[in-house]
């Protein structure tokens, strides 16, 4: 008789094979990691390494001045309009806004610069620094050039006010997905769904009642994220109330009809978890929950914008940090509208009870 193999060599053969045919696990342990590191490895090298992006207030000396930061190591300058350098500051577009505090001589560095940033981020710190250095490199190191210090902190400018209304948007989309996706899957497992396969319901009332179950848990969640910023850290609405209610209904239908159509046709919570989280992780890191999606290159932001989570994103800080009305954010709410109606129909012809 031929020698059998030893116990402890089969039952790690057996566990390697359960591992290889789990595709959800696969996923997670070897595909996941590369994704997620080149995605991060974009989005922070689509420019040079340690740049510092720079808005300078436009005025007599602003060109003078941004060629002398442009000269600097790491520095990224641009003339703007004030407006545009409070918008761009806001919105984490830039770190830092200079600008020449008294009157400066046309074409010339202004002896007395103003620097707006919030000294919460780092980034912004970072960039202060940076612009010292190369105007002292500019003018010599005893230049005598007098920089003050303007710390931003009016509501909606700091890095809090931008992260409240993504938190927001992140917890819309995962409530709409597992909340709604999982609980179908698991009826379907139990198979309670093939019971109601006999009864003269509709498909589409099916449905639409998981949709619809969602807006009473909308309430709560919007409630606690934008309750707990404004307690804890004063960011208010500047919009209307309405307004941001109407967008969030809008954002959490579209996710809602993503986790029905990835549930109209799943067996296994397996396989469930394994395409929500293979849909959501391009919207994780690409839809400027936890930093600017403009940190990649320009020629991905019109794919990045299709996005539903980036379309709500952009929809709430639109009404939360800058008061914008419902019809400013016709873009975004026409690309929530089709995420949701698309994913919705093509939900309700594919769902089977069994």
């Amino acid at each position: 008789m031929s020698e059998r193999p030893h116990p402890l060599f089969e039952l790690t053969r057996a566990r390697l094979l359960e591992f290889v045919r789990e595709p959800e696990a696969v996923f997670w342990v070897f595909v996941f990691p590369v994704l997620l590191a080149l995605a991060l490895g974009i989005a922070f090298r689509s420019r040079p390494q340690d740049t510092v992006r720079v808005a300078v207030v436009e005025d007599a000396s602003a060109a003078a001045l941004a060629s002398a930061l442009d000269a600097g190591a790491g520095i990224e300058a641009r003339v703007v309009s004030p407006a545009d350098a409070a918008e761009a500051l806001r919105k984490g577009r830039v770190d830092l806004a200079v600008e020449a505090e008294g009157d400066a001589a046309p074409g010339a560095l202004p002896r007395r610069l103003v620097c707006r940033f919030d000294p919460s981020r780092a980034e912004s710190r970072l960039a202060r620094l940076a612009v010292e250095t190369a105007l002292r490199r500019a003018r010599g190191l005893d230049d005598g050039t007098a920089v003050r210090d303007e710390a931003v902190d009016t509501p909606g400018s700091r890095y809090i006010d931008f992260l409240i209304p993504g938190l927001v948007g992140l917890n819309l989309m995962g409530s709409g997905m597992y909340g709604v996706g999982f609980v179908l899957v698991v009826a379907r497992t139990r198979k309670l769904l093939k019971r109601f396969a006999a009864t003269p319901m509709r498909r589409s009332h099916y449905l639409l009642s998981y949709g619809l179950s969602r807006l009473v848990f909308l309430i709560v969640e919007v409630a606690a994220v934008v309750g707990a910023g404004w307690v804890l850290f004063g960011v208010a609405v500047r919009g209307s109330w309405l307004d941001l209610a109407l967008i969030s209904v809008l954002g959490a239908g579209s996710f809602v009809g993503l986790g029905l159509l990835i549930a109209a046709r799943t067996k296994t919570i397996e396989a469930a978890s394994g395409w929500m989280n293979l849909i959501q992780l391009p919207m994780w890191l690409l839809s400027g929950t936890f930093f600017s999606y403009e940190r990649f290159p320009e020629s991905v932001w019109p794919a990045i914008r299709a996005l539903p989570l980036t379309a709500l994103n952009d929809a709430l800080r639109a009404v939360t940090n800058d008061g914008a009305s419902l019809a400013s954010a016709g873009v975004e709410i026409v690309v929530l509208l089709a995420w949701g109606a698309v994913s919705f129909a093509i939900a309700l012809r594919i769902f089977r009870w069994q």
